[in-house]
């Protein structure tokens, strides 16, 4: 085993990779960006060295410089853990050439499964089920016709490289062809360099089931199961299980017999992922095999027992395979969701920013937090915006999702706005409790999982209670600390000579202002809200949970309840709003809506293709900002002139800076 081991990556997974590593007693040594020099797995590590600035290209993408710190601090192995560098290559044959161990596959094999084409081919002549379709070098437009009538309609043209969802499109007819595939090879050259494309029939309403793989030095090859990801949005994965609740037991041994072929077809060695698609029928078709560890590896491992990045540095420092095919045993069921620092209502944009609060549910046997930020930390522009993934297990998906549930409902996230309740309604939707998910479902029906319009008023009325008691508690708080705590005066709780004052409260729901006047203290309120008057009674609260008589019935809530937010959960939806302080507000003159283009987050312009004096239309690209590894196209808000530019390309803005404006 080695001695000395340095992480490749940032994060979550380079925080899981140290504490592996330090239970088998190995030195670990991590890099890190400007933008992560307090990371957690900087501070985790026992030692860390910068490589860079704090864009991907000038830091973890560099092999170069990674390279040099290995050899400086004596690292005998590299372990690229996701992303970045860990399915490059040349990075791999690099390690390798400089005398160091790359724990993962070969180089060889990453190249054979470079190319979707070169893949399908090298598994069909395997015998590995692929779809059917054609991945010829003839790019000719007649000849892609041809072979798209002869396959049939629906099918998929796909850039034959690259990933990421890019260069996709559903082809349901004949006639829509010749303009699909003209718009596919273009986003495949602009995206990947390359214009080549392949097609394959399209099945409709498809499960997206995974095997994990596992091959040693000595030819041994074995499987540890699945993982279903079925629940997707955009191709990007929500939520991942096993053991599948679609599969099986014939199918899932006829799967992991397939998964086996297919890593033995390309000499394959260490931890390897084989996707597959599967149609209704149960007819199942290869995908991809993803050459290194997965983000969604902690299923397996509950469900097993076993530590595959054990499993890993294991197998790269030249020992077998741990167990047989015929010793993996799987128990329970388990479930990972990916908790992200994103507004699933704004598009799912990514978000950043400082995390104020952090609250994640105490790990136990039942529960397991992988995260590489806790509170305090930021979420920066330039990576991933991922904040925990959270895994839940128990004896059976019943019970596991019960557990996922109230693990999410423990959560709470201040800062940036998170993806939690969009998460919560995931957990109970119907499609996914009873396991008929398909992995376009999300983006066919993504409003039945975003926030409803219509507030629940119970749970607003006991928002404000919790926002009046706070309120008093501080005030006792604040008259204790007086030179006269007895002094009426000192109280600032809204009593008037005879009764108690009414107080108002202002709140924000969506960008929806909410107005609601309070009367009376100590736990006993009237409450008016949108012409209704409301009564609250005997309201307690007590270590972040709120009992109250609302109307009448008496409920029970979680809450969190801070100077700019407070959340209430009912133990199935959560409510989160904003508070307003009208001491503080302010107010912009001369920046309304439709003269100004702002930046909807933290990021770097890219691209500017507009000048001041230029004449614009409604809806046209003016900048191009990149963040969170991805682009957003920021364009007028209306026909008009372009007054002023305030930025240029390569410049860092923050999150709501005005880059342009339009004449009056």
């Amino acid at each position: 085993m080695f001695d000395r081991l340095l992480i490749a990556n940032r994060g979550e997974i380079a925080c899981r990779v140290i504490r592996t590593a330090r239970r088998l007693g190995i030195h670990t040594i991590a890099v890190f960006s400007d933008a992560d020099a307090d990371a957690q797995h900087v501070r985790l590590a026992d030692e860390a060295h910068h490589i860079g600035g704090p864009r991907p290209q000038d830091s973890y993408l560099r092999g170069d410089a990674i390279l040099d710190v290995a050899r400086r601090t004596g690292a005998q192995a590299i372990h690229p853990g996701y992303g970045f560098l860990s399915e490059n290559a040349d990075f791999a044959d690099a390690v390798q050439a400089a005398g160091l161990v790359f724990v993962g596959p070969p180089g060889a094999s990453m190249r054979r499964m470079g190319s979707k084409a070169g893949a399908k081919d090298l598994m069909a002549a395997a015998g590995v089920p692929v779809v059917p379709g054609y991945t010829g070098e003839d790019q000719s437009p007649e000849r892609l016709q041809r072979e798209a009538d002869r396959i049939g309609y629906p099918l998929m043209i796909k850039a034959a490289h690259g990933g990421g969802g890019k260069g996709m499109r559903i082809v349901r007819s004949a006639e829509e062809f010749p303009a699909l595939l003209e718009s596919c090879q273009r986003e495949a050259k602009n995206a990947f360099g390359r214009d080549r494309v392949l097609l394959e029939r399209y099945i409709e309403h498809p499960r997206h089931i995974e095997i994990q793989v596992f091959a040693d030095h000595h030819g041994g090859v074995i499987h540890l199961g699945e993982r279903e990801c079925s629940a997707q949005r955009r191709y990007q994965k929500v939520l991942e299980e096993s053991p599948s609740p679609f599969l099986t037991p014939a199918l899932r041994t006829a799967m992991g017999e397939a998964a086996v072929q297919a890593a033995r077809a390309i000499g394959y060695v260490n931890a390897g992922t084989v996707e597959f698609i599967v149609a209704p029928s149960g007819e199942f078709y290869f995908m991809e095999i993803n050459t290194r560890l997965q983000v969604e590896h902690p299923v397996t491992e509950l469900v097993t027992g076993l530590d595959l990045v054990e499993w890993q540095l294991r197998i790269a420092a030249g020992e077998p395979l741990p167990l047989a095919q015929q010793d993996i045993r799987q128990h329970g069921h388990a479930i990972e969701v990916r908790l992200y620092a994103e507004d699933p209502d704004a598009g799912f944009l990514p978000g950043s920013g400082t995390l104020r609060t952090l609250h994640l549910p105490a790990p136990s046997r039942h529960v397991r937090i992988d995260s590489g930020v806790i509170e305090g930390d930021t979420v920066t522009i330039f990576y991933d915006p991922m904040i925990a993934k959270l895994i839940v297990w128990d004896e059976d998906r019943p019970r596991a999702l019960a557990r996922l549930r109230e693990a999410l409902a423990q959560c709470q996230v201040q800062g940036p706005k998170s993806n939690v309740a969009f998460l919560e309604r995931l957990a109970r939707h119907p499609a996914v409790v009873e396991g008929r998910i398909d992995t376009g479902y999300l983006d066919r029906h993504l409003d039945e999982f975003l926030t409803p319009t219509t507030l629940d008023v119970p749970a607003l009325l006991a928002a404000a209670t919790a926002c009046l008691l706070t309120q008093e508690s501080d005030a006792r708080l604040a008259s204790a600390q007086t030179a006269d705590p007895a002094s009426p005066w000192a109280l600032t709780d809204g009593w008037r000579l005879g009764h108690a004052g009414a107080r108002r409260l202002r709140l924000q729901h969506g960008g929806q202002d909410l107005t609601l006047l309070a009367q009376g203290d100590n736990g006993h309120y009237q409450i008016d809200h949108a012409g209704q008057r409301h009564a609250v009674d005997a309201a307690r609260l007590e270590a972040g949970e709120l009992s109250a008589r609302i109307d009448g019935v008496m409920r029970r809530y979680r809450v969190h309840c801070s100077t700019d937010a407070v959340t209430v959960h009912d133990g199935s939806t959560r409510l989160h709003l904003q508070r307003v302080d009208e001491r503080h507000q302010t107010h912009h003159a001369g920046s309304s809506g439709d003269q100004a283009i702002r930046a909807p987050m933290p990021g770097r312009v890219v691209l500017v293709q507009a000048s001041p004096g230029e004449p614009v239309k409604a809806g046209q690209v003016v900048l191009v900002l990149e963040a969170m590894k991805m682009e957003l196209a920021l364009k007028a808000p209306r026909d008009g002139v372009l007054a002023e530019l305030r930025t240029a390309a390569g410049e860092f803005v923050d999150a709501d800076a005005v880059l342009a404006t339009l004449e009056e």
